[in-house]
Order: structure tokens, then sequence, then C-alpha cells
């Protein structure tokens, strides 16, 4: 259960679009937390952890995936969850990667959208999610340039997806 809140400083560099982690874990152990940058987050095999976005507490399925905009609060903990091998992809992006005058470019007004919701935290839909997770887990692989195409290709298709939830009140 949430202790007290703490302000994470990641590992994000000044010079790098965005950074990705892939992990198998048996429980979650971070602290409620918020951090300045964006973060998509997909956990796998964790039914019955809790999640709290904002002002938003519930448990999770067996698939999760969501956005948390800048200096939302947010964490995932244990709970009921039974499972020993959690899988977690996290990617962290600047909010500043895509300035105000690139996504007031009509191409971009999906994108800008879903990030002005992830101020609430957005849940994507299970659909969305099985669609989305064979190209995560393959941008985990990518590097430079074709990483960040990958990156812009997969928020622009989250953006345009159906049935997200908007989570957080607050």
């Amino acid at each position: 259960m949430p202790g007290k809140l703490l302000r994470e400083i990641i590992p994000l560099t000044k010079n790098d679009c965005f950074t990705i982690f892939s992990r198998t874990k048996e429980k979650f152990d971070f602290p409620l937390h918020y951090h300045e940058e964006f973060e998509l987050n997909f956990i796998q095999n964790a039914k019955n952890a809790q999640r709290i976005i904002g002002d938003h507490i519930e448990s999770i399925d067996e698939f999760e995936m969501v956005l948390v905009g800048p200096n939302l609060q947010h964490g995932w903990f244990t709970d009921k969850c039974k499972s020993k091998e959690i899988k977690e992809i996290t990617i962290q992006f600047h909010r500043d990667l895509f300035d105000e005058k690139f996504l007031s470019r009509n191409q971009m007004h999906f994108i800008k959208n879903m990030l002005e919701k992830s101020l609430h935290g957005v849940l994507f839909s299970k659909e969305t999610i099985i669609n989305t997770v064979p190209r995560l887990r393959a941008l985990t692989k990518k590097h430079g340039f074709d990483s960040v195409l990958e990156l812009m290709s997969l928020l622009h298709d989250l953006s345009i997806s159906r049935n997200i939830r908007i989570l957080s009140d607050s």
C-alpha cells in the first residue's frame, strides 16, 4: 500500500528523446511517485494488483497499459496479485519532446489530445494493448532514429485507438 509521495528523478538524460525499460519482477515495490516526464506503462501477468493514478484507485486485469502525464502521482502495488512473474515495459519521454508548435500541426492533433488527457491518466483497451504489445517489445531492441520514429508511430496509433478511459478526476 502507498506511503508518502516521492518525486522520482528518472534516468532519462536531456540528450535522449526517451528511455525504455523491460523487466520481469515478482512484486511491485516502487512507492507512489510523480515525475516531470510522460510515462507509458505496459504490465502483464499482474491480475489483482492495485493501480493508483491521481485520485483513482483500481485493481488491474491481466493486461494493463496506461499513459501517465507529467507530475501526476501514480504507482502500482502488489496488493492481491499472486503472480511471481510480472512483466513490465516502461517508456518515459520528455514533456518537451513535442513542442507546442509541432503539436498544433494538423497531423499531430490526435497525439496532442492524448497527451492532454494523460494529465489525468489514460487507460487503453485490452484490444489496443494486444495490438500494441508486439511493437512495444520490438521497440526495446531498436536504437537511434528508428526508435524515435517507432515511438512516434506507436503514440499516434495509441492516440487514435478506441475505448480509452480517463482515470483521475483531479
